[in-house]
C-alpha cells in the first residue's frame, strides 16, 4: 500500500499559478500509475490528470490541456501538478491517488488541499 500527502493549495486570483505536490510513501512508488483528481463543491469528483509508472504516458481532462502538466519524480517519490493560466472553476479540493489506468479510477486518496482561484 502507498500513502500519499498533498500540499502546496492556496488562493490565486484568476491568470495566476500554482504547483501541487504529492508525496507517496512506500518503496514501491513507481510501480503505480498516479492521479490527481479534483472535487468542487455540489459536483463529483473528476480526473484532472495522470501519469503512468515510468511519467512516460499522461492524461488530461479537456478541460485543462494545454494549462496543467502532471510530472512525476520516481528518485524522490514525487508527482507534480503544475497549473497555469488558472480559471475560478479550477476551485476545488485538489487530491492525488493511485490510478487503475484501465478504468481510471483512484485509490488510496490523500487527504487534499485547497486551491482557490479568485475572479
Amino acid at each position: 500500500q502507498v500513502q500519499l500527502v498533498e500540499s502546496g493549495g492556496g488562493l490565486v486570483q484568476a491568470g495566476g499559478s500554482l504547483r501541487l505536490s504529492c508525496a507517496a510513501s512506500g518503496r514501491t512508488f513507481s510501480n503505480y500509475a498516479i492521479g490527481w483528481f479534483r472535487q468542487a463543491p455540489g459536483n463529483e469528483r473528476e480526473l484532472v490528470a495522470a501519469t503512468s509508472q515510468s511519467g512516460g504516458t499522461t492524461r488530461y481532462a479537456d478541460s485543462v490541456k494545454g494549462r496543467f502538466t502532471i510530472s512525476r519524480d520516481n528518485v524522490k517519490n514525487m508527482v507534480y501538478l503544475q497549473m497555469n493560466s488558472l480559471k475560478p472553476e479550477d476551485t476545488a479540493v485538489y487530491y492525488c491517488a493511485v490510478v487503475i489506468w484501465a478504468t481510471m479510477n483512484g485509490r488510496y486518496w490523500g487527504q487534499g488541499t485547497q486551491v482557490t482561484v479568485s475572479s
